[in-house]
C-alpha cells in the first residue's frame, strides 16, 4: 500500500475540498463575512429556484448556528467520505449498478457512467432531464447529476453514508469535478487501484491523514481542547496486527474455551492417567491447534495454571459453551473508521461457518445481533458504517437489498431537541415521559463525554414501539422523531448494554487539557483513572463489559507503572488479566520518539485467584514490523499472577520480574540509609548559570567545605551539577552557577506583576556535600556520579548523600550496577529517574569494604579520563604533551629517543587509555558478580559489561590530534603554558571600583591597583595582561589576535605558530615526521602544512564549539565564506581597544597586500600564454572576490572598533559573543 500517495492526496484534498465548496458558498452569496437574507430569492442579480432556496436557507441556518468555518469543513468531509466510498464501491464491483462513476475498466479518470449513460438503471434517473444535458452538451451538468443521482440511489442501502439529496450539502458539490486536476481526477490517478481493494487499509489510512492538519491545528493553539477538538486530537489508526491480537484474544478467546476441552485426551488416558503438567500442556496444544484451525495467529493460549485455578476458569468456562453465537455481543466503544470491527466481523463469521451458518446468514445476523460501536467523531462514525456495510456485502452480495443495518452510530447528543417534537413523541404516556425525559438528562452534551457515559436502563421496547408507531403515522413530527429522538433512543440502548467482548483503541489526551464540563464528568465518576482519557475508557470498558467476559484495549503504558494509576490498578486486581503486550515507544509507525508509549492487553471482568497470565515484552522493537517479530518469538514472554506486584512500590506491574526479584521490594530501602534530594530552580539559568570556562576562574570556587566557607571566599561562581551526557562515576562537571554572597541574587529574584520568589529548593542542609549524581532522563540505565565536596546542584541533577563517604560509595556501586536496573526499570518504566524512584530501590548491605575498594578504583579510573581534557577545570596538560616529556626523561641522551616523535607519544597514551577502559570494566563486572549475588538475581542478570556501556574514553586519533591542536592554540593565547601545568590564564572580568584592600593576596592584579583616599582600591577600565614570564619555552601571541590565512601572509599566522610549537615541544630534527602524522590524522589533500592550514580554515571552530558546547574561549573574526579575512582571539584576554589594533594592524594590512596581489595579477595576465592566462585568472577572481568582501568586512570592524566596547567575563559567552555578532563567526 502507498501510504505516501495517500497521505499526500488526503492532505490535499481537504484543503481543496474546503476551497471547493466555499467557492460555491461564494456563488450563493454566503462567506465568511456574512450570508445576508436567509430567504433570498436572488442571489447577484440571478433568481434561485425553489430548491436553491431551500438549500441556501438550511445552509445560513447551519452557519449561524455553528460558524462558517465549520460548516465548510462539515461540508468538505462529507463530500470526501462519498467520494472514497463510491470509489471503493466501484474498485470491488460493490455497486448495485455495476457501472463505475469515477473511472472506465481500465482505471483511467473516465467515469463509465458518462458513457454508458444511455444503458444506465439507476433509481430515480430522470431520462429527460439527461437527454436535455447530452442535447445541450454539458457534460459537467449532467456528470454532477448522474453523480448526485447515484448518491441518492444509495439512500436507500447505505442511508448514513448518502443521505437523500436535496439538503446544502448537494448545493455545496464543487465545481469542474471533471477537470484532470480535480479531487476526483487525483483521488483516482494518485492512489494505485489494488489500494483500494484493502478495504480496513484504505478506510483508516485516507481518515488518519485527512485529519493531519486539524491534529497539528489542535495542538498549535492555546487553550482546552474542546469537543469539536477532541475527534482530531485523538485519532490514531491502531496496526493491523495489534487489532488482530486484540480481536482473537477476546472474541476468539470465547470460541476457543467452548472448544478446547475437546481432544485434550486424545491419547486415550484419562486426566488421572495424566500428571498435572501433562494435562495442562494438552490443554495448552489444543487451544493452539484450535486457533491455528481458524487461521489466528496473534492468538496466546492461556498459560499454565495450578489446579485450584483451573477448577475456577472450568467454571467461567462452562458458561463460554453454553453461549450461542447469535447471543455473542462485541463493541467498540471508540470506533474510529471501524478497523476493530470489520476484524470482529471476520472472526464472526468463521464462528457462524464452524457452527453451520452460510456466509449470507451469518453477514445477516452479525449485524443485527453481534456488532456495536459508537464514536464521538460524525465523519468516523460514518467511515465505520460504510466499513461494515462493506464487509457484509463482501460475504453477502444481496445485503444491500434486505434492509439490515448495523448498530453503528455517531455520539448524538440531545440538546437540539424541541419540547413540542419531545411531547408529540412521548405522547402523554408517563412512562415514556419518565424514560425518554432519562435519557434526555444523561445525553444532553453528549459529545462531550462520548462513550464515558453511564446511561440508565429504561424500557427500550416501549421507545421502540413508539418509534414504529410513529413511523406509520402521518404528522409534522414524523421525520423529527426518525432523524433526531430515534438516533438518540439507538445510542442510549447501546451505551446501557453489557458485552461479551469490549474491544478498543481510546483517545490518549490529558483530561486537564479537555474543557470544564469533561473535566469535571471524569472527576465525579471516575476517580481512580481521572488522568488521561484513556484510563477512563479502561474504567469504562469494564462497565461495559458482562461478567467473566473479555475486555481488550490498546492504551498509554504509564497505567501499569505511575503512582498517579496506583488506584487503578488495586481496581483492576478484581480483574483477570489474561495477557499483556506491552509494546514502549513506536508502537505506531506514525509517531516517533518516547513520547507515546502503549501497551495491548485483555482483562477477564472476575477475579481469579492466583491465575498465571501471560505477558511479553516488546520494547526493544523499534518500529510495528519489529515488534511483531519479537511477538512470534516468544523470547520476551513472561508469566506473572496479578497479586504478587502488590510488594512492588505503588503496585507497578513488573511482570518481568521473577518471585525472588518480587521479594527483594520487601528488603531495606534505600530511602532508609541515605537521603535522595532534588535540587534547586534558579528561575533563569541564562541568568545565573554558565560553563566553568566562560568565567574569570579568579571569581571561581571549586572546593569549598561549607556554606560560610563558601561565603567567606568572596567568590562568586561554585561547581554545580545539572545531569548532561551519560556517563558513570565521576565527570560531567561543567557548569557553575552565581552563588555569591549565599546566593543573594538567585534568592532575591522575583517575579516582575507578583513579586514572588521564582527561585526554589536550595537544599542548604545538603550544599557543598559530597554526593552521587545523575542525570534525571536517561536513554538507559541510571548512571550515577561521585560529586566531591565543594558543588551545589539542580533539580535535573538530582543527587544522593550519605552519612559516611564509605556508606556513599557502596550506594553508587549499587545503583550502578546491572542490579538497579532491575528496580528501577519498575520505579522508572519511561528512563525519568526522580529522586522517589531512586530512593525506593531495595538496599541490601554486604561485603561492604569489597565495594568500597572497586567503587573507588571505578571513580579515580573515570576522574583520570575526565580530567585528561581540557574541558575539565582540574586538566593538568595534554597527554600527547605530557607522554612526550615523560619519554624524554626516559631517554634523556638519545637523539632519536620517543621524545622526538608524536607517533610514540600517541602509542603511550593508547596504551594507557586501553588499560585504563579494561580495568573500569574489569571493576564493573565485578561489582555486578558481588551485587547479583548478594541480591539473588542470578536467573535474571549476568554479570558481563559491553564495551558500549564503559563510559571512560578510549584513545581515537583523528579526536586526539584535534585536541592537540586545540591545546596549542591555548598555548598560543597564554591559557596554557609549557612551561606550567594547568590552567596557566583564564581572565579576571572588568572591574571599576571595589572595596578590597591592598593585602597582597593577589599580586598580578596588585601591580595595576590605585589606593585611592578613602581606603578602596580603584583598577579602572582595563582587563589584565598576562604574565610573559610563565611561557619562556613558547612565547604566547603579545596582542591576542592570531590570524588565519590562506598563506603566509603575517608573522603570528596560526599555521606558522603552530609548526612552531610543534617544533617546541618534539624538537627540531623530526619535525616534518611529526607534521605528516598530524596531517594524516586530520586527513586531507596536499602537503602536511596545506593540510594543517586548511584545517584551521575550514574545521577548527567547528570542533572548537562542539568541544566548548557552543560557549567559545577563542574567538573567530570571519569576513565571510571568501575567506577574505580571518582572525583568532582569546575571549579571557580581550580589551577595548582589541578591534581597533585588529582594523589598523590586520584587515588594513590585509587590504594592502590584496590591492599588491591585484596589481600583480593583472600585469602577469597581460603578457601570459593562454594556459598560463586561465590559472592567473582564477587567481584574480578570487582574490577580487576576498578583497570585496574584505572592504565591507573592514566597515562592520570599524563601526564596533569606535565604540570601544568593553565587556564583563561574568556575563558569559552567550551574551558577550552577541555584541560582536556583525564581525564574527556564526555559531551553529
Amino acid at each position: 500500500m502507498n501510504k505516501g500517495a495517500i497521505q499526500r492526496f488526503a492532505i490535499w484534498a481537504r484543503n481543496e475540498l474546503i476551497a471547493q465548496v466555499s467557492q460555491r458558498a461564494y456563488q450563493y452569496g454566503i462567506t465568511k463575512e456574512g450570508c445576508g437574507e436567509a430567504n433570498a430569492v436572488t442571489v447577484g442579480g440571478r433568481a434561485l429556484t425553489a430548491d436553491e432556496q431551500k438549500q441556501r436557507k438550511e445552509l445560513v441556518d447551519q452557519i449561524r448556528s455553528k460558524g462558517y468555518a465549520q460548516v465548510m469543513e462539515e461540508v468538505a468531509y462529507t463530500w470526501f467520505n462519498r467520494f472514497i466510498a463510491l470509489r471503493f464501491m466501484e474498485v470491488n464491483n460493490y455497486l448495485p449498478s455495476h457501472i463505475r462513476v469515477f473511472s472506465d475498466s481500465t482505471g483511467a479518470f473516465k467515469p463509465e457512467i458518462l458513457s454508458d449513460v444511455l444503458h444506465l438503471d439507476l433509481p430515480g434517473l430522470n431520462r429527460e432531464k439527461v437527454a436535455e444535458y447530452i442535447e445541450s452538451n454539458d457534460t459537467e451538468g449532467l456528470y454532477r447529476y448522474l453523480l448526485l443521482t447515484q448518491c441518492n440511489a444509495l439512500n436507500d442501502p447505505l442511508p448514513r453514508m448518502f443521505e437523500k439529496m436535496g439538503g446544502y450539502t448537494e448545493l455545496l458539490l464543487p465545481n469542474n469535478i471533471l477537470k484532470q486536476d480535480s479531487v476526483l481526477g487525483h483521488m483516482v490517478t494518485d492512489i494505485p487501484e489494488a489500494d483500494w481493494t484493502d478495504q480496513v487499509q484504505i478506510i483508516g489510512w485516507l481518515y488518519q491523514f485527512y485529519n493531519t492538519e486539524l491534529k497539528a491545528d489542535v495542538f498549535g493553539k492555546s487553550g482546552k481542547i474542546t469537543k469539536n477538538d477532541i475527534p482530531a486530537a485523538t485519532q490514531l489508526f491502531t496496526p493491523d496486527w495489534i487489532v488482530r491480537y486484540m480481536v482473537e484474544n477476546s472474541l476468539g478467546r470465547i470460541y476457543v474455551d467452548k472448544r478446547k476441552n475437546e481432544g485434550i485426551y486424545a491419547d486415550g488416558r484419562g486426566l488421572d492417567e495424566m500428571t498435572w503438567h501433562e494435562a495442562e500442556s494438552e490443554r495448552i496444544a489444543t487451544e493452539k491447534l484450535i486457533a491455528d484451525k481458524m487461521g489466528w495467529k496473534y492468538y496466546l493460549a492461556e498459560a499454565e495454571q495450578t489446579p485450584e485455578v483451573r477448577k475456577q476458569l472450568d467454571e467461567i468456562q462452562n458458561e463460554y459453551a453454553n453461549l450461542d453465537v447469535k447471543d455473542i455481543k462485541v463493541i467498540d466503544p471508540c470506533m474510529g473508521s471501524g478497523h476493530i470491527l470489520v476484524y470482529a466481523f471476520d472472526v464472526l463469521m468463521q464462528i457462524y461457518e464452524a457452527s453451520g451458518y452460510s456466509q449470507r446468514d451469518a453477514a445477516q445476523s452479525i449485524l443485527e445481533n453481534n456488532l456495536y460501536g459508537l464514536d464521538i467523531d460524525d465523519r468516523a462514525a460514518q467511515l465505520a458504517y460504510f466499513a461494515v456495510m462493506m464487509k457484509a456485502r463482501q460475504y453477502d452480495r444481496r445485503i444491500f437489498s434486505r434492509g439490515i443495518q448495523p448498530h453503528v452510530y455517531s455520539i448524538f447528543e440531545s440538546n437540539g431537541l424541541d419540547s413540542s417534537s419531545v411531547e408529540y413523541f412521548i405522547n402523554s404516556n408517563p412512562k415514556l415521559k419518565k424514560d425518554f425525559g432519562t435519557l434526555m438528562d444523561e445525553l444532553r452534551d453528549a459529545k462531550e463525554y462520548g462513550s464515558i457515559l453511564n446511561i440508565s436502563q429504561v424500557d427500550f421496547s416501549a421507545l421502540y414501539a413508539r418509534v414504529e408507531e410513529v413511523r406509520a403515522d402521518i404528522s409534522i413530527f414524523r421525520e423529527i422523531v426518525l432523524n433526531s429522538i430515534l438516533p438518540l433512543i439507538q445510542v442510549a440502548e447501546v451505551l446501557s448494554q453489557r458485552y461479551h467482548a469490549t474491544i478498543t483503541n481510546p483517545p490518549y489526551m490529558s483530561v486537564s487539557n479537555s474543557d470544564t464540563k469533561l473535566n469535571d464528568y471524569v472527576r465525579r465518576h471516575y476517580e481512580d483513572s481521572k488522568n488521561d482519557m484513556y484510563s477512563v475508557f479502561i474504567e469504562r470498558c469494564r462497565k461495559l463489559t458482562k461478567k467473566h467476559y473479555l475486555q481488550a484495549m490498546i492504551t498509554m503504558q504509564s497505567w501499569m507503572f505511575t503512582a498517579i494509576y496506583g488506584g487503578l490498578r488495586k481496581k483492576l486486581g478484581t480483574s483477570t488479566v489474561v495477557n499483556l503486550l506491552q509494546l514502549g515507544s513506536r508502537g505506531f509507525d506514525e509517531i516517533s520518539g518516547e513520547v507515546v508509549q502503549t501497551a495491548s492487553f485483555v482483562i477477564r471482568n472476575d477475579s481469579t485467584a492466583n491465575y498465571f497470565g501471560s505477558y511479553i515484552d516488546l520494547t526493544l522493537g523499534n518500529s510495528e514490523a519489529s515488534k511483531e517479530r519479537i511477538f512470534f518469538s516468544e523470547n520476551t514472554l513472561y508469566h506473572a499472577v496479578y497479586s504478587d506486584f502488590k510488594n512492588v512500590p505503588n503496585s507497578s506491574l513488573a511482570y518481568w520480574l521473577s518471585r525472588g526479584a518480587l521479594r527483594c521490594f520487601g528488603e531495606k530501602k534505600l530511602c532508609e540509609v541515605a537521603s535522595t534530594r532534588e535540587g534547586m530552580t534558579t528561575a533563569d539559568n541564562d541568568r545565573f548559570l554558565r560553563c566553568w570556562f566562560e568565567v574569570p576562574f579568579s571569581r571561581f570556587n571549586p572546593s569549598a567545605k561549607s556554606l560560610e566557607d563558601a561565603i567567606a571566599s568572596s567568590k562568586k561562581w561554585f561547581p554545580y551539577n545539572k545531569g548532561g551526557t551519560n556517563r558513570k562515576w565521576y565527570g560531567n562537571r561543567d557548569l557553575v552557577v552565581n552563588w555569591e554572597n549565599d546566593g543573594f541574587e538567585i534568592k532575591n529574584l522575583k517575579d516582575a506583576k507578583t513579586g514572588r520568589i521564582r527561585s526554589h529548593n536550595y537544599n542548604a542542609e545538603f550544599s557543598f556535600r559530597e554526593s552521587g549524581t545523575w542525570t534525571a532522563i536517561c536513554s538507559g540505565d541510571i548512571m550515577v556520579r561521585f560529586s566531591e565536596t565543594g558543588t551545589l546542584f539542580d533539580s535535573k541533577g538530582a543527587s544522593v548523600f550519605a552519612p559516611t563517604s564509605a556508606m556513599l560509595e557502596y550506594i553508587i556501586g549499587m545503583l550502578n550496577s546491572k542490579v538497579s536496573s532491575v528496580f528501577l526499570k519498575v520505579l522508572s518504566p519511561a528512563y525519568e529517574y526522580k529522586v522517589g524512584h531512586v530512593a525506593n530501590v531495595p538496599l541490601i548491605i554486604e561485603d561492604q569494604n569489597s565495594v568500597q575498594l572497586l567503587v573507588e578504583n571505578c571513580i579515580r579510573l573515570s576522574r583520570n579520563d575526565w580530567d585528561d581534557f581540557e574541558t575539565s577545570w582540574d586538566f593538568i596538560c595534554h597527554p600527547l604533551v605530557a607522554n612526550q616529556q615523560y619519554a624524554a626523561a626516559c631517554h634523556p641522551n638519545e637523539e632519536a629517543s620517543p621524545e622526538h616523535y608524536l607517533y610514540a607519544a600517541y602509542q603511550m597514551w593508547l596504551a594507557a587509555t586501553e588499560r585504563r577502559f579494561q580495568q573500569l570494566k574489569v571493576n564493573e563486572e565485578k561489582l555486578n558478580r558481588l551485587f547479583i549475588d548478594l541480591y539473588g538475581l542470578q536467573d535474571e542478570l549476568t554479570p558481563e559489561v559491553e564495551d558500549k556501556d564503559v563510559t571512560v574514553r578510549r584513545a581515537d586519533l583523528g579526536r586526539d590530534i584535534r585536541s592537540l591542536i586545540s591545546y596549542a592554540v591555548g598555548c598560543m593565547f597564554g591559557r596554557y603554558s609549557l612551561d606550567r601545568p594547568g590552567l596557566v590564564f583564564a581572565g579576571y572580568s572588568k572591574i571599576e571600583q571595589t572595596t578590597k584592600t591592598l593585602d597582597g593576596d593577589d599580586p598580578e592584579l596588585e601591580k595595576f591597583a590605585k589606593q585611592n583616599a578613602d581606603g578602596s582600591v580603584s583598577y579602572g577600565s582595563y582587563y589584565h595582561e598576562v604574565n610573559q614570564d610563565n611561557y619562556k619555552s613558547f612565547p604566547i601571541d603579545t596582542d591576542n589576535i592570531i590570524p588565519i590565512c590562506d598563506d603566509d601572509y603575517f608573522d603570528d599566522d596560526i599555521t606558522g605558530r603552530f609548526v612552531k610549537w610543534v617544533e617546541t615541544v618534539y624538537g627540531k630534527e623530526t619535525l616534518e615526521e611529526n607534521l605528516k602524522f598530524i596531517a594524516d590524522a586530520l586527513g586531507g589533500k596536499g602537503t602536511p602544512r596545506e593540510v594543517i592550514r586548511s584545517y584551521f580554515l575550514n574545521d577548527f571552530y567547528a570542533d572548537h564549539l562542539k568541544t566548548y558546547q557552543k560557549r567559545p574561549i577563542y574567538w573567530l573574526f570571519d569576513s565571510g565564506k571568501k575567506n577574505g579575512f580571518k582572525a583568532l582571539i582569546y575571549m579571557h584576554r580581550y580589551q577595548s581597544d582589541l578591534l581597533a589594533r585588529m582594523r589598523t594592524d590586520y584587515v588594513h594590512e590585509q587590504q594592502e597586500r590584496y590591492r599588491t596581489q591585484l596589481t600583480h595579477l593583472a600585469d602577469a595576465i597581460e603578457h601570459a600564454g593562454a594556459a598560463e592566462r586561465v590559472k592567473l585568472t582564477k587567481q584574480q577572481t578570487k582574490l577580487q572576490e576576498q578583497a570585496l568582501e574584505i572592504q565591507k568586512y573592514e566597515e562592520k570592524v570599524h563601526h564596533l572598533a569606535d565604540q570601544n566596547i568593553q565587556i564583563d567575563l561574568d556575563d558569559g559567552v552567550k551574551h558577550n559573543y552577541e555584541l560582536f555578532a556583525d564581525v564574527l563567526a556564526k555559531i551553529k
